[in-house]
């Protein structure tokens, strides 16, 4: 799809991330000792998108523009929100190597050290694509491109390795149409039909963490285009090409709507052995029609059990790639519109109460981190009555993999999968307006993410 390129923001000397880690934790013990709560994430508003999502086992994010971080009203609806940020250019290639072998990464860091400051996941877009890229890469002969391409992936990909969840190896490489046929590009043109495979085998050699997503566009229900995605997927499983799943854009308007197909679409790649996400969601319109189509695709993913997350292209209108068709969840002035309430009704979510963690209106829950140290961190959560006394509440704890819960107080756990669901151990009576506690100890094994606090239900 179309971007806008970034605007160019200074480069930096951007420290390794096992010294980024160290001085985090460094920084920690240094809060925690002064009396100062270190957030390893952020505490997600009454019913964020994030929060819901991660109750169904799912991520929901947003594109993400580094010029637009320092814009308050853009972050802290961001920061409110979300739980996964893909750059919208900031790692396309003539953003990161416009001149070979010299690598900026100064906007794609900022976004990513927002995001980790913020407990988010990462997605990486992208590392092969047609466009956006340098004019010295189309300038190449076959050898020194295959070597090109080889090395940007590698470059990228080392430089972030462990603090991307998912990359886009390879965007939108086949044409639109009945043809079913690759796109023409210098990759394709040059390299032959191998070049995908190529990719991501050697993205495979880099990180092997990391899912290895391959994304297109009008490939959301069945159709030439996505058919022949589908034969390349399956080839890749039967013949062990490392790809582990597959993004699907979803750019919907009245011309090109959600598919009636959409979910047994997403099906059928899932059977294949491969997850499937929503990677740059955005449905032109407005009021109760976007909300529907909005709902048509969260419960699709919701069906699908290798459906792993939504990201919507944007967080407010009015930096959208097509901003006069008003495709997204908040609007120019970064109000709610419709759309985004079917969205987290769709999730299981609520968009009454205030304040920070998951609420009803008759309870809420807000979530600290109280301390931390290198593997392990203590967490609290703060139950609160609303208007009327209650004699019971429980609150889910989404604890993100590979992470693991040593010690509960103050509540009774039942686990199933990541989710912990706490309920009182002897505190669950509250008089209207009064408060309780609960917390948890946490193993990180390696991962800083921030539990999700669901929503509050009392009784």
């Amino acid at each position: 799809m179309a971007q806008i390129p970034p605007s160019g923001i200074p480069a930096r000397t951007r420290p390794s991330a096992r010294t980024r880690r160290a001085l985090s934790l460094l920084t920690a013990g240094v809060l925690a000792a002064a009396g100062v709560v270190a957030l390893a994430g952020n505490a997600q508003a009454v019913g964020a998108l994030g929060d819901a999502a991660a109750v169904k086992g799912r991520y929901f994010g947003t594109a993400v523009a580094a010029n637009h971080l320092g814009e308050a009203a853009y972050a802290s609806t961001l920061n409110a929100q979300f739980d996964s940020v893909t750059p919208e250019n900031e790692m396309k290639w003539d953003a990161l190597e416009s001149t070979r072998d010299s690598f900026d990464f100064a906007a794609a860091d900022r976004i990513v050290g927002h995001a980790q400051s913020k407990g988010m996941k990462v997605r990486g877009h992208t590392l092969v694509w047609h466009s956006q890229l340098p004019g010295w890469v189309g300038g190449l002969g076959a050898t020194d491109l295959r070597s090109a391409m080889n090395n940007h992936i590698t470059q990228v990909m080392t430089h972030y390795k462990g603090e991307i969840h998912s990359w886009d190896v390879v965007n939108e490489a086949y044409q639109d149409g009945s043809s079913g046929a690759r796109r023409s590009s210098p990759f394709q043109d040059k390299l032959g039909s191998g070049f995908i495979e190529e990719a991501f085998r050697t993205a495979r050699t880099v990180d092997a963490d990391a899912k290895l997503c391959y994304n297109d566009y009008n490939t959301d229900g069945r159709n030439a285009k996505s058919n022949a995605v589908y034969d390349m997927v399956k080839d890749f499983k039967q013949r062990g090409v490392p790809i582990d799943c597959v993004g699907f854009q979803s750019h919907f308007n009245s011309n090109s709507p959600v598919p009636s197909d959409f979910q047994a679409n997403l099906q059928r790649f899932a059977d294949l052995g491969v997850d499937v996400q929503i990677t740059e969601l955005d449905i032109e319109g407005s009021g109760s029609a976007q909300a529907a189509n909005y709902t048509k695709v969260v419960n699709a993913c919701l069906a699908v059990t290798r459906c792993t997350g939504i990201t919507v292209w944007g967080v407010t209108d009015k930096y959208s790639w097509r901003s006069s068709g008003t495709p997204l969840l908040f609007d120019g002035d970064y109000n709610k519109k419709p759309a985004y309430d079917a969205v987290l009704a769709a999730l299981g979510g609520s968009s009454g109460g205030g304040g920070d963690g998951g609420g009803t209106g008759a309870c809420t829950a807000t979530y600290t981190q109280t301390s931390t140290w290198n593997g392990g961190y203590n967490g609290q959560v703060t139950v609160k009555a609303g208007g009327s006394a209650i004699t019971n509440w429980t609150v889910p704890v989404t604890v993100p993999s590979p992470q693991k819960v040593s010690a509960v107080w103050n509540g009774t756990p039942s686990t199933s999968g990541d989710v912990m669901t706490v309920r009182p151990a002897w505190n669950g009576s509250l008089a209207a307006g009064s408060s309780t506690t609960f917390g948890f100890t946490v193993t990180t094994n390696g991962s800083t993410s921030a539990p999700a606090v669901g929503a509050c239900t009392a009784s």
